[in-house]
């Protein structure tokens, strides 16, 4: 196969600056509207971010840029994002739910502290009321921790290829833009289409429906977004992406979420209708300390904890089978008893694991009757439970007391 070329980085600016900026009149570039620009082999693409009162006047500028871009050596394949941004006064785009007023609740600080109302806005922030979702997906359901190396995605991988196997038609959505992990773990590398409607469609692999930032950039380019271009990057991914019809609906999409608690993360819990989040970690009490903040952060934007996961929790002795708790053991399963939350499960080291997740294959699809496979598959079958019948455990409410 010939070897595809990658277009001029310079000559993608240059190109975009025969389109005007319909309210300055300089080039795109000029003007800065080429924001997060990614060239690769027989691609390029970029970001146009705009206040949301401009969206309509844009939308042509979106389209001249795409096919002034076709017309660069190289670039086979090429897409820019249209995003709007909150206006200077803090309003949503023309369309968007209105927020209501949060719901009461308790928060603790010294006595005598103040928090602004800013402050105490993003510590408890309200969901509007009906909240997004894609259509036609009966329930979102975030994987999360609040610290990286914990193996996030190796839990939402396996979880939603458990969920495919129990007969449930199941998306999955790489949320984490600065640290894609879903292309190699799922062994997908194509380009997703563009359909009619101007939305993206999704790769599909395993029976999942698949959508990551890793799959329009290069595996090694790093993402230098900051915050809100981050969680422009996943409204695009999330409300752009055609994930579903009438004639084929998902029952679950879940969300491989970054590591922390921050602006992606605040995005998703604020802006859409989550059914519930699962958190994972693995055994020892410096993972735990973050478990804890990651479960205060869902409880504090109103989404229910669906369950917590142990991972690596323990190592299989190879002569005896016995178990080795490398990183300790039960910390998570004491963890989620003190919160109050379900426990999912136990998924132990195993070498073929590691091994299906870097050859790019959900290890519950082919583990057999392995600890860790049956434990995925467990898992799956209790998260279902719990989005189909089980009542979860509801939310604190958050007030402020001198």
């Amino acid at each position: 196969m010939a070897e595809l070329s990658t277009p001029d980085r310079a000559a993608v600016l240059a190109a975009l600056d025969q389109v005007r900026d319909p309210k300055t009149g300089r080039g795109l570039a000029a003007a800065g509207l080429v924001q997060a620009l990614v060239v690769g082999p027989d691609r390029a693409g970029f970001m146009i971010e705009v206040a949301a009162g401009d969206a309509a006047l844009y939308a042509a500028v979106r389209d001249e840029a795409e096919a002034v871009l076709r017309k660069v050596s190289g670039a086979g394949k090429v897409q820019v994002v249209l995003t709007a941004a909150a206006g200077p006064s803090g309003g949503l785009a023309a369309g968007a739910p209105v927020e209501r007023p949060p719901d009461p609740g308790i928060v603790r600080v010294r006595r005598g502290a103040r928090l602004s109302p800013q402050a105490q806005a993003q510590m408890s922030p309200p969901k509007p009321a009906g909240a997004l979702k894609p259509a036609n997906v009966r329930h979102v359901v975030a994987v999360s921790s609040a610290k990286g190396g914990v193996g996030k995605s190796t839990v939402a991988l396996n979880l939603a290829a458990g969920m495919a196997m129990l007969g449930r038609r199941v998306g999955l959505l790489d949320a984490d833009v600065y640290g894609p992990s879903i292309p190699r773990m799922t062994g997908l590398d194509g380009d997703p289409e563009l359909n009619a409607d101007r939305k993206l469609v999704p790769l599909e692999a395993f029976g999942l429906k698949i959508m990551s930032i890793g799959f329009l950039v290069d595996e090694g380019a790093p993402m230098i977004w900051r915050g809100p271009i981050a969680s422009s990057a996943l409204n695009q991914m999330l409300n752009d992406v055609a994930w579903a019809s009438e004639d084929e609906p998902l029952d679950v999409l879940v969300i491989d979420m970054p590591p922390g608690t921050g602006d992606v993360q605040l995005t998703l819990a604020q802006r859409v209708a989550l059914s519930g989040a699962v958190v994972v970690s693995t055994p020892q009490e410096v993972a735990l300390i973050d478990v804890r903040r990651g479960v205060a952060m869902f409880e504090k934007t109103h989404v229910p904890i669906l369950g917590v996961v142990e991972n690596m929790a323990y190592f299989p002795d190879p002569a005896t089978g016995e178990p080795i708790p490398i990183f300790g053991r039960g910390g998570a399963r004491a963890t989620a008893e003190a919160l109050g939350a379900p426990f999912l499960g136990e998924i132990p080291i195993e070498l073929a694991l590691r091994q299906a997740c870097d050859d790019g294959r959900p290890f519950v699809t082919e583990g057999g009757g392995s600890p860790a496979a049956k434990a995925f598959l467990a898992m799956a079958e209790r998260v279902l439970d719990a989005l189909d019948h089980t009542s979860l455990k509801p939310p604190p409410a958050i007030v402020f007391e001198d």
